[in-house]
């Protein structure tokens, strides 16, 4: 069993900067694809960022550029960095771990694991 407890969220101004992170259990962290995903009121949930145990990196295009995912082995951590926030990045973020290898890290349906999630607000 793995938990996830995502850390970090709060209140922004558009254009400030927020970095999540998802503290994993688990002795076999380094091996997940570790990814964030977002949830906005009335929306579904969409891909954010991804990343696979040989550090190759994944992002939607709306936050490419903007974003930066990175994980901490040694500390069964995965981070998000958010730069240049914007209103419409409010939402709800999940951090989620996938445990099979060669899954398509974009695809919330690859993920065994889930956390509690963080609320994001950016404001205009």
């Amino acid at each position: 069993q793995v938990q996830l407890v995502e850390s970090g969220g709060g209140l922004v101004q558009a254009g400030g900067s927020l970095r999540l992170s998802c503290a994993a259990s688990g002795r076999t962290f380094s091996s997940y694809t570790m990814g964030w995903f977002r949830q906005a009121p009335g929306k579904e949930r969409e891909f954010v960022a991804a990343i696979r145990w040989t550090d190759i990196t994944y992002y939607a295009d709306s936050v490419k550029g903007r974003f930066t995912i990175s994980r901490d082995n040694a500390k069964n951590t995965v981070y998000l960095q958010m730069n240049s926030l914007k209103p419409e990045d409010t939402a709800f973020y999940y951090c989620a771990a996938a445990t099979t290898w060669g899954v398509s890290p974009w695809n919330f349906g690859v993920y065994d694991y889930w956390g509690q999630g963080t609320q994001v607000t950016v404001s205009s």
